[in-house]
C-alpha cells in the first residue's frame, strides 16, 4: 500500500508541475525525442531516462526496479501531463546511499536443495574433505537475501518525480526543435499546395470552352456541308462542364489550407491534421477523377504528391 506522505509529496509536485507549451506560448512537438533527468541528493541518486517514437495514441512503457511497482500509476500520471501521443519508454534507476534498516530474507526450500545436493555429492565422493557449513550456506545468493525493510518512501518517490520531470522537459526541448523543422516544412508545403489549386482554378474554367470547340470542329469534319445544330453543341457543352465541374473541390481545399495553418498555431495538434489531410486527399482524388484536360490531371497528380508528404509528416507530430 501506497504511503500516505508519498502520496502528499507527489500531488504537491503535481501542482507544481506545468505543461511545457502552456509555459512557454503554443509550439508544436514532434512526436520522437529523448530526456534524461538526474537527480542526486541526501544520498539518492535517481536517473530517469525517456525515450518516445511514433504512435497514434499515447502507450506508456516503464521499466523500473520494483520498488517502484506500486507507484507505476504515479509515473504514468506524470508521463500523461507532459505527453498525448507517441509511444513512451520510460527507464528509471536509482542508487540509495541512505542509512536504512536492513533485513535478511532466507528462502528455506533453496536452503534445503543446497543442503541435498551437498549430502548427495559427499556419498558419491566420500574420499573428498566435507567443508559445507552453515556459514558457506548463507553466504549463496539463492538462500539469503537483503532486503529493505520497506519500499519507497517520501523522499524516494519526491526523487523520482523530480528526476522524471527534467527527463519530461529535456525531452520536450528535443521534441520541439524537431517540432519546429516539421511545421517549417508543411507549411511550405503548404504554400505549394495553394500554388497548385490556383493552377487549376485558372485552368479549370478554360477545358468546358475547349472542349466545345473541339467538339465543334470534329462534327464539321465529319458532317462536312452539313448544317451544325448550335443548340446540340451547346447541349453536349453543358454537360460536360457539369461532369467535369471543380468548383467545389478547389472552393473546400482552398478552406482546408486556411484551416491547416490556422490549426498549426494552435497546441497538440496531430490529431486534428491527421483527420485535415484525409479530407485534403478526397478533394485531390476527386479533382483527378473529374479531369479531362491533361493540364489538370498534371496539377492534381502533384497536389496529390505534396498532400502525401505533408500526411507523412503529419504522422510525426503530436
Amino acid at each position: 500500500m501506497q504511503d500516505a506522505g508519498a502520496c502528499a509529496a507527489v500531488c504537491g509536485c503535481f501542482r507544481a508541475f506545468k505543461g511545457f507549451a502552456k509555459g512557454n506560448g503554443v509550439f508544436m512537438f514532434s512526436m520522437t525525442g529523448y530526456g534524461k533527468g538526474e537527480y542526486k541528493k541526501e544520498g539518492i541518486e535517481m536517473t530517469v531516462e525517456v525515450k518516445t517514437v511514433n504512435n497514434r495514441y499515447l502507450d506508456i512503457s516503464v521499466k523500473s526496479p520494483k520498488v517502484f511497482n506500486a507507484y507505476e500509476e504515479v509515473i504514468r500520471s506524470v508521463v500523461r501531463k507532459k505527453l498525448t501521443r507517441g509511444h513512451a519508454d520510460i527507464f528509471i534507476n536509482f542508487i540509495d546511499k541512505r542509512e536504512k534498516a536492513k533485513s535478511l530474507y532466507v528462502d528455506l526450500p533453496a536452503a534445503k536443495s543446497w543442503a541435498d545436493a551437498a549430502e548427495k555429492l559427499k556419498n558419491a565422493f566420500p574420499s573428498l574433505q566435507d567443508d559445507f557449513t552453515l556459514t558457506s550456506l548463507m553466504k549463496s545468493s539463492d538462500v539469503v537475501r537483503q532486503e529493505e525493510a520497506q519500499g519507497a518512501d517520501e523522499e524516494l518517490i519526491s526523487a523520482l518525480v523530480s528526476a522524471l520531470e527534467a527527463a519530461l522537459d529535456r525531452l520536450n526541448e528535443m521534441r520541439l526543435k524537431e517540432g519546429k523543422k516539421l511545421e517549417e516544412d508543411m507549411l511550405s508545403r503548404m504554400n505549394t499546395i495553394e500554388g497548385l489549386v490556383a493552377n487549376i482554378s485558372e485552368r479549370a474554367p478554360l477545358v468546358a470552352e475547349e472542349y466545345r470547340r473541339r467538339l465543334e470542329e470534329r462534327i464539321k469534319e465529319v458532317l462536312s456541308g452539313v448544317n451544325v445544330d448550335e443548340g446540340r453543341i451547346l447541349t453536349e457543352a453543358a454537360v460536360f462542364a457539369d461532369k467535369s465541374n471543380i468548383d467545389e473541390e478547389l472552393t473546400r481545399l482552398r478552406s482546408h489550407i486556411g484551416q491547416f495553418r490556422s490549426i498549426c498555431k494552435e497546441e497538440r495538434v496531430g490529431r486534428k491534421l491527421d483527420f485535415l489531410v484525409q479530407e485534403f486527399n478526397r478533394e485531390a482524388n476527386t479533382i483527378c477523377s473529374k479531369s479531362n484536360d491533361l493540364s489538370v490531371t498534371g496539377s492534381g497528380l502533384a497536389l496529390k504528391n505534396e498532400i502525401e508528404k505533408v500526411r507523412e509528416q503529419v504522422q510525426n507530430v503530436e
